[in-house]
């Protein structure tokens, strides 16, 4: 039920929706966009090249949260498994960081709570085209993380 449109995107589609946020970074216009959108770099699992991805995140308690809506089967978040080392472009910073896989259902229906009384028109919206019911339920949360993955980024101390 959840998670059927991302999982029938041609992934050239997916891979041309990432350069509009990198333009906008590369050109000094992060700020712009840094509300919502970071650029990710991760080293590549196999290529072991720096790979640069848009996501949308959520900044709490000084932790970047990022979350795979294509679950531990999207590219960004394997990466992070086989190297934990990330750079984070967000507004006008830049830093790097050591990266938590989260798998667990639980904490990531926490997040998705957090996440969706920050912005519950776009969050909503989001649950609603994965056929759930606004306010959602804690048991339809905890079902639709099951198919998600998380991340917490601790930044490094410099």
């Amino acid at each position: 039920m959840y998670m059927a449109g991302f999982n029938q995107t041609p992934k050239f589609i997916l891979r041309l929706i990432h350069w509009p946020p990198q333009i906008v970074y590369a050109i000094g216009l992060g700020p712009l966009m840094g509300n919502f959108v970071l650029l990710l770099t991760t080293i590549g699992r196999k290529s072991h090249k720096p790979r640069v991805t848009p996501l949308q995140y959520e900044e709490i308690d000084g932790q970047i949260y990022l979350s795979a809506a294509l679950g531990q089967k999207a590219d960004w978040f394997r990466n992070i498994q086989a190297n934990p080392q990330v750079e984070v472009r967000v507004k006008s910073r830049h830093f790097s960081g050591l990266a938590e896989t989260i798998i667990d259902p639980k904490q990531i229906a926490d997040f998705l709570e957090v996440r969706l009384s920050r912005h519950p028109k776009m969050i909503g919206a989001m649950l609603r085209a994965e056929g759930m019911r606004i306010p959602p339920e804690r048991c339809d949360l905890e079902k639709y993380a099951a198919h998600l993955a998380l991340v917490v980024i601790k930044p490094s101390q410099t």
